[in-house]
């Protein structure tokens, strides 16, 4: 099986595994962005072993992927300059660090950040695709209810 397939299928059934997660994707400009959210205690242990991240009932995660629509295929995984500015309903603004994870064709950026039971936070993402210099955004909202 090739990287790429297999980096695709760890990710959906990452996302699979959790019930309450909702595939969200803002189509701009002949890309779209897939973002989604969640508690990093929801992530199967291997998985967060595996990309490092560490899993507790009050840390988040983001993740997002940068695809280039192509007519006819599911379109393809592109690299950005991307960054995410998270609000919660108190006004407290923060920039979420993220990292890049390639993976044969894939492409990704996760980020890790601190939330409280209850919790809403707004994300407004930025992309600029590589060779491109026109920022795209998407925004979506999350509720983190911790255990």
């Amino acid at each position: 099986m090739s990287r790429t397939i297999r980096a695709w299928l760890i990710l959906l059934l990452c996302w699979l595994t959790l019930p309450a997660w909702a595939e969200n994707a803002t189509r701009v400009a002949g890309y779209a962005i897939h973002h989604n959210a969640l508690l990093t205690s929801d992530l199967d242990p291997q998985m967060a072993s595996r990309y490092q991240i560490r899993r507790s009932p009050n840390r988040a995660m983001i993740t997002i992927s940068i695809i280039r629509e192509k007519p006819g295929t599911v379109g393809e995984a592109v690299m950005a300059r991307v960054k995410v500015t998270a609000r919660n309903l108190r006004g407290q603004v923060r920039q979420i660090p993220l990292r890049e994870v390639v993976e044969g064709n894939a492409v990704y950026y996760l980020g890790e950040f601190l939330v409280e039971n209850g919790e809403v936070v707004d994300f407004d993402i930025e992309a600029v695709p590589q060779g491109t210099d026109k920022p795209l955004h998407a925004s979506f909202e999350q509720q983190f209810i911790t255990r």
